[in-house]
């Protein structure tokens, strides 16, 4: 997936070991692209070169509520939705006009997939994260596909306390900037 973003370039997300990511891994040499995989750190590492730095544990998650319980915003927050195709954003913009809380979510026949739900330091404990996910859900055309989303160790806690189930670890690998 091609990203380009500040942090990521492009993104290769393997649900296993296989001799593609093997692959790929031997002949990106280029920081700011990242490989993912549903497993562990030691299984992610044992197939790279040691260009390569394994990042920060994360987690492949699974929902076990169909929605979210929508609440007001803080006062003085506002809501900004935009959706083209099956790729919905919402962004949370704060009374100061900066960005408060953001996310991203896409849709196919199979599955509802959050990624990068964010809420910026200054306004945590607010439930904007909480209301960023309930308008992307909002979103969904089918209620019975999964939702599933890769969490951070803090998300987790957070999903978690949200009911969400973790289903696998989720490991991620870049070239460093040198």
């Amino acid at each position: 997936m091609d990203t380009h973003s500040e942090k990521e370039v492009k993104r290769w997300v393997f649900a296993q070991l296989c001799d593609g990511l093997r692959a790929i891994a031997h002949d990106i040499t280029a920081p700011r692209h990242y490989l993912k995989l549903c497993g562990s750190d030691e299984e992610l590492r044992s197939v790279l070169p040691a260009r390569w730095e394994v990042q920060p544990t994360n987690y492949f998650m699974k929902a076990a509520v169909a929605t979210f319980d929508a609440k007001p915003l803080a006062n003085g927050y506002r809501m900004e939705f935009h959706q083209t195709g099956p790729v919905s954003r919402a962004c949370i913009i704060a009374p100061d006009g900066n960005l408060a809380a953001s996310g991203s979510a896409a849709e196919t026949e199979d599955v509802f997939m959050y990624d990068r739900i964010e809420t910026a330091q200054d306004h945590r404990r607010k439930g904007l994260g909480v209301a960023v996910m309930g308008a992307l859900g909002a979103a969904r055309k089918s209620l019975v596909s999964p939702q599933l989303l890769v969490a951070t160790e803090d998300g987790r806690n957070l999903y978690e306390n949200l009911g969400w189930t973790v289903l696998a670890p989720f490991a991620a690998a870049a070239i460093p900037e040198s």
